[in-house]
């Protein structure tokens, strides 16, 4: 990805010097979004589990999710990382817990501003207008207004406060975890969750937790794989704008998104952390389908080619 020259975004708050205290650690959510790391499966999350289990099903089900509000409302009340090399596909090569200034976090604010330099003007050509959201920084936990999370719970997006959550040490798992390495891989990620800030904006996002209300629990994950497959569609219209206006994509860079896509399939997660696959207990969608949908954002640019909602087929 060609960042080096782009906009620094003055959204961004960084939190990774200070501790985060008090709050209440996310119990285990009943619906909501979330990328998964292979290991826990997903068909099998109500059983008994221990402690450590819990928390990497927690992992699995909050990243890529964002929308963390939604999943709040449906509950009760109540060590160092080694250094990333720069890899041949681009990746940026700092430690994801280094000082603020840090190759990483410069990166991560360079596309948290060409986000905000695309969907301006998409919002302007709907007669609306889009109000930036906040970029987190933290590491290790983190208080914000859906609650209080530790970095298991991965990137997030928070509608009440309408800000973003990384801890960049995340972006380590990608590569290492989830084999999608490359600077655009990580892009994704945050355009993704900058995605579900897109439909906080256009009040799809209320829409969709007023629906999943009433709703069994297999419908209501049928409305969040929904949900979360046009914040990949959202993200390709970012690429899309972002390409056009600035030339940011290099040979590659689309390919790299696609990999991380597939790589957090719900289908391919289930079947690689239990050996088959349950569809009933998809939030996600399959790889192909996440696929499908971040290329179809990329290629049309356009906000009507992201109705998952409508759409017969996903």
């Amino acid at each position: 990805m060609r960042w080096r020259q782009g906009r620094r975004s003055d959204n961004v708050e960084d939190r990774r010097d200070e501790p985060a205290r008090g709050g209440f650690n996310f119990p285990f959510p009943g619906r909501g979004g979330g990328m998964r790391f292979p290991g826990a499966g997903m068909g099998g999350r109500r059983g008994g589990m221990s402690g450590i289990g819990l928390i990497v099903v927690i992992v699995l089900f909050l990243l890529f999710g964002g929308d963390l509000g939604s999943l709040l409302q449906q509950m009760p009340a109540g060590s160092g990382v080694d250094p990333l090399p720069r890899s041949q596909t681009g990746e940026i090569g700092e430690s994801p817990r280094s000082k603020p200034g840090d190759e990483l976090a410069d990166f991560t604010s360079v596309v948290l501003a060409d986000t905000e330099d695309s969907w301006r003007p998409i919002f302007a050509q709907i007669g609306r207008q889009y109000s930036d959201p906040t970029l987190v920084l933290f590491s290790g936990a983190v208080r914000s207004a859906c609650g209080f999370a530790q970095s298991a719970v991965g990137p997030f997006y928070c509608p009440r406060d309408q800000k973003l959550y990384i801890d960049l040490a995340f972006f380590n798992e990608l590569r290492t975890r989830f084999g999608a390495p490359g600077d655009f891989a990580q892009a994704y990620v945050v355009a993704h969750e900058v995605g579900h800030h897109v439909q906080t904006l256009l009040g799809i996002s209320d829409k969709v937790r007023s629906a999943q209300a009433g709703a069994s629990r297999t419908d209501a994950n049928a409305i969040q794989v929904r949900m979360e497959l046009q914040a990949d569609c959202f993200a390709g219209i970012w690429a899309n704008h972002g390409d056009r206006a600035r030339g940011i994509l290099e040979d590659g860079d689309v390919e790299e998104a696609l990999t991380a896509a597939s790589a957090i399939g719900d289908d391919r997660l289930q079947r690689q952390a239990q050996g088959h696959v349950v569809p009933d207990a998809f939030t996600h969608g399959t790889s192909r389908q996440r696929m499908a949908w971040f290329r179809r954002g990329l290629e049309s640019g356009e906000l009507t080619s992201c109705d998952t909602f409508g759409a017969d087929r996903l």
